[in-house]
């Protein structure tokens, strides 16, 4: 049986892909709340003002389009807010509408700034969201769309079973390490220097910080010895 999550415990749903991308990243930014913003934040920033209006809902054919819509799961124990929710026409096992003929499917529709990545975080941003939908409207969903603006295609994701366990697993490990409140080091890697974080994350000095804590107790070590 998935947990249960209070409202107490909810956690911000975005956060999920950045705990995947680096855990150390989430953890500065929703434990010890530190943010700095680079050319690629704000970039994305600018994407997502594009489609977050709240108080925008359109008609196009047969899909009804709603923008910035709250979303929350208790089994996932996350919150946040959808860029935009298709509403597809379905003849079956949808929602209905008042005012509308027939049923609507919802189906999440996330906007990034850059390309398709190598991991699956951004697959796992958009489960969650589709897991919360699901559970506030006691349906299925079986897919979604991430729309990648640098190469302005829109991605196909299938919420299959090893995704959906992938999401959860992730979750799960988010609410361990803000319940225990402690920031991981991670070793330096190669999107290190990509990163917003970086000047505030220090990972080439965190990264080593055992080794440098082995090399100051073999210099005293060696001082004592020729003392």
């Amino acid at each position: 049986m998935r947990n249960q999550y209070t409202e107490e415990e909810m956690l911000m749903l975005s956060g999920i892909q950045h705990f995947f991308y680096c855990e150390r990243q989430w953890a500065l930014i929703h434990l010890e709340q530190q943010w700095e913003e680079n050319s690629r934040t704000v970039e994305g920033q600018f994407v997502h003002k594009k489609v977050d209006d709240p108080f925008v809902v359109e008609s196009r054919g047969n899909t009804v389009i709603a923008r910035s819509v709250p979303l929350g799961s208790y089994s996932l124990g996350l919150y946040g807010i959808a860029d935009v929710i298709e509403f597809h026409k379905i003849d079956q096992n949808g929602l209905l509408f008042e005012n509308k003929t027939g049923s609507l499917m919802p189906v999440s529709v996330e906007y990034k700034r850059g390309k398709p990545k190598p991991d699956e975080r951004d697959e796992i941003q958009l489960c969650a969201q589709a897991i919360c939908i699901e559970e506030l409207n006691g349906i299925k969903i079986d897919k979604g769309y991430l729309y990648y603006h640098s190469i302005k295609r829109r991605d196909k994701v299938l919420f299959d079973a090893d995704l959906r366990g992938l999401t959860y697993s992730v979750s799960e490990k988010m609410h361990d390490m803000f319940k225990n409140r402690e920031t991981p080091k991670v070793p330096y890697g190669k999107n290190c220097k990509w990163c917003s974080m970086y000047e505030i994350c220090q990972p080439k000095i965190t990264g080593k910080k055992k080794k440098v804590k082995q090399y100051i107790k073999r210099m005293i070590d060696e001082s004592c010895e020729n003392s």
